[in-house]
């Protein structure tokens, strides 16, 4: 199912071309309107003639978060104020928050685009979908909620948290589309099941686009079980625009990149050179198609590989793998690099375990695992519990190189979070 066929399964040289077309408009307009990147352009010697191929596009500066601060409020729109449309900002918690500007144009084309996102994973016009991102200054929700109404689809802009009234409506309107992230859906499952109802039988869902958290294939599993339904992975970042800059098709092997819209690179996060598809580094991501602010070659922070091999589904627009995790993401821990990613993935790939666990960091450098157990297995023989405990400790081990104490806990015991939720809680004293 295509949304626009013709550009969605488009030959690579026209892509090609219609990328190195829009990289150079791009360029040419920065050069003529941004300060930023005209000093940029300056330093490196650059001008509207230096982007001659796709290849070219390395010659171009990175643009990082640190610079998208610094440059608050205004300094990367680069159109009059009056014609601006739209003004987001990151969360700011860490300091001065990134301002996101976007024209009506821009708005529309990210619509479009999580349009082609709905279609691609079998959404129809017939559908409801309950919209469980958080409204407001952050794109997730409100993007996401322009292309279901685009498709023509019954959007319900529910918002995070209250699960009362999530499952009233999912209840009442018959939802089957969930917009959500992947910690919630596993707490609003649990939440479900105590209210008496199985979530995979009394529930209308059968497709779920979870985003906005790093979250394991075992957990994507986990969510699938328990609602019943097929689970997509929503790719976005505010600084491209919010969801939809990618998304899995039917085939759950890597995530589109619209590349009408983005140029993609991945390079190595230390000598900043390029790596060939199959190599894990940095994805670089170039905004081609923006009127408001383009954003040149954005380190994203996240860690994956393109993949080269055609997709199934027909869909000729680059395919990058399941993220590993974020750059910032990753703790170091006696020594060793650890991306919370490769524990989730042995936690819930390990039978009995249930749907909730943290990562506390304490002493000089103490790893304890925090995980609740499924009722049945919770409830069973204390031997059962030691093989649990013992499997955890090896796996996580041989995953991450650091042995970790582990506590089995019953269900509902650890702190539950009805939006975002902190799986490392580092209480170290180095």
């Amino acid at each position: 199912m295509f949304w626009e066929q013709d550009i969605e399964t488009a030959s690579r040289e026209s892509l090609q071309a219609l990328q190195l077309a829009r990289l150079k408009e791009t360029v040419g307009r920065l050069a003529q309107k941004s300060p930023f990147y005209q000093e940029k352009f300056r330093a490196s010697g650059l001008n509207n003639d230096s982007i001659r191929s796709l290849d070219d596009v390395r010659r171009l500066p990175f643009t990082t978060s640190a610079d998208l601060r610094a440059q608050y409020p205004d300094g990367f729109n680069i159109v009059p104020k009056e014609d601006l449309f739209r003004l987001h900002t990151s969360s700011g918690t860490t300091g001065k928050p990134k301002a996101l500007f976007f024209t009506r144009k821009d708005i529309d084309i990210l619509a479009n685009n999580f349009a082609r996102c709905l279609t691609m994973v079998g959404c129809k016009k017939s559908d409801v979908f309950q919209n469980m991102m958080t409204y407001g200054l952050f794109t997730g929700a409100m993007m996401s909620h322009y292309g279901a109404e685009k498709i023509g689809m019954l959007a319900i802009p529910a918002g995070p948290g209250n699960s009362e009234r999530q499952l009233m409506l999912m209840q009442d309107f018959g939802t089957t589309v969930a917009h959500i992230t992947p910690s919630y859906a596993l707490y609003y499952a649990n939440f479900v099941e105590k209210k008496g109802l199985n979530p995979a039988k009394d529930l209308s869902l059968r497709i779920i686009l979870v985003g906005a958290e790093s979250y394991t294939e075992e957990t994507r599993r986990k969510i699938e079980t328990a609602f019943g339904a097929d689970v997509f992975n929503c790719y976005g970042l505010s600084e491209m625009g919010g969801p939809g800059v990618g998304f899995e098709c039917p085939a759950k092997n890597g995530v589109h990149l619209w590349e009408d819209t983005y140029l993609v690179e991945i390079i190595d996060p230390k000598t900043l050179e390029p790596l060939p598809p199959g190599e894990t580094g940095e994805l670089v991501i170039t905004s081609i198609n923006r009127e408001a602010m383009p954003i040149l070659r954005y380190r994203t922070g996240d860690l994956t590989y393109m993949i080269a091999e055609p997709c199934p589904c027909g869909r000729t627009h680059v395919r990058v793998a399941r993220f590993k995790g974020r750059s910032d993401d990753m703790i170091v821990v006696k020594g060793a690099n650890v991306y919370p990613q490769q524990i989730e993935r042995v936690l819930m790939d390990t039978k009995g375990v249930g749907r909730n666990y943290v990562i506390v960091l304490q002493g000089l450098d103490e790893m304890i695992i925090k995980v609740e157990l499924d009722a049945e297995t919770f409830d069973g023989k204390v031997e059962n519990l030691e093989k649990i405990q013992k499997s955890i400790v090896e796996h996580v081990r041989s995953a991450v190189q650091v042995k970790p104490s582990v506590e089995l806990l019953a269900p509902g015991t650890l702190p539950v979070s009805e939006g975002k939720t902190k799986r490392v809680i580092d209480n170290r004293s180095l």
